[in-house]
């Protein structure tokens, strides 16, 4: 006879049932003894902590441990999610100081604007460079102000130093300013203190030469040189820069304006120069010849 095989299902399923029927009645039993309200029953809850919890110590070191993974994984992430805002927090901060800088450059300028004495009978209009359109062959810049603001070709503009150049073109809305350094440029300006008299020709370089002095000698380098006024387009007296002696041994004018930081500029309002269309007796007519001729008598 074939002997019968006995699965092993057989065997643990009885033990299975046994163990979970102690763990319930070990549960429900502590349970009960926990609830029971009676000294002794305290007393004996007491001795049984007392005797259990410290040999405990190895079981619960395992959760301990886990618990403080946890809490530094929660600390990471809250330390993690603070760097993350305050790296925010310095992008807005370095754009804000880039816009701060910007505004104290702004005013820089303009209270250089504001430093300039000119003529108190020439009014101003500030304007912004809204564009460089500079190149080996011509040097300009364009203003965001136009025949709309008054402007006027012709019209002197100055940033916070000296003199820049002079309207060049006007628009409804914008004009270009034609650069002293620029090679169409031609200013008549005065030598001080010395008077002399020249022509402030630009070459498209920094230092622009000055052309028919009438006394080169009694030029000295680091002399005052401003807009003399001659011919009645630019005012008198405006500050273009100070004499230089270039490497071709030229006279030259370093120029007051500074180039490299040409944002507000001032367009000043000049008058143009009083025409004389009736001389009346300033000059003295020429007297009329009379004809005479003989008589037969």
């Amino acid at each position: 006879m074939a002997k019968e095989r006995h699965s092993p299902d057989e065997f643990t399923r009885p033990v299975r049932r046994i163990l979970i029927g102690v763990l319930v009645f070990v549960l429900v039993a502590t349970f009960a003894l926990w609830r029971i309200d009676s000294p002794r029953v305290e007393r004996f809850r007491i001795a049984l902590v007392d005797r259990l919890v410290p040999n405990m110590d190895w079981a619960m070191r395992p959760v301990t441990r886990f618990v403080g993974l946890v809490e530094d994984f929660r600390s990471y992430a809250r330390i993690h999610e603070q760097n993350q805002q305050l790296r925010r927090e310095l992008q807005q901060m370095r754009a804000w100081r880039e816009a701060a800088l910007q505004l104290e450059q702004q005013n820089a300028q303009l209270r250089d604007l504001n430093q300039v004495r000119v003529d108190p009978r020439l009014t101003h209009v500030t304007g912004v460079v809204l564009a460089d359109s500079g190149s080996p062959f011509r040097q300009s810049v364009l203003l965001n102000v136009g025949a709309r603001d008054g402007i006027r070709d012709g019209w002197a503009t100055m940033d916070g130093l000296g003199m820049v150049g002079r309207i060049s073109g006007v628009g409804q809305q914008t004009s270009r300013v034609i650069l002293l350094t620029d090679s169409n440029s031609r200013v008549p300006v005065t030598v001080q203190p010395s008077g002399q008299r020249a022509i402030l020709a630009g070459d498209n370089s920094t230092l622009p030469p000055l052309d028919f002095i009438e006394s080169p000698e009694v030029v000295r380098p680091g002399d005052r040189v401003v807009t003399s006024g001659d011919g009645g387009v630019l005012p008198a007296g405006l500050l273009v820069g100070q004499v230089a002696l270039g490497p071709d041994r030229r006279l030259r004018v370093r120029l007051a304006a500074d180039y490299g930081r040409l944002e507000f500029l001032r367009v000043l309002r000049s008058q143009p120069a009083e025409r004389i269309s009736d001389p009346g007796s300033l000059i003295v007519p020429a007297a009329p010849q009379r004809e005479t001729g003989g008589t037969d008598g």
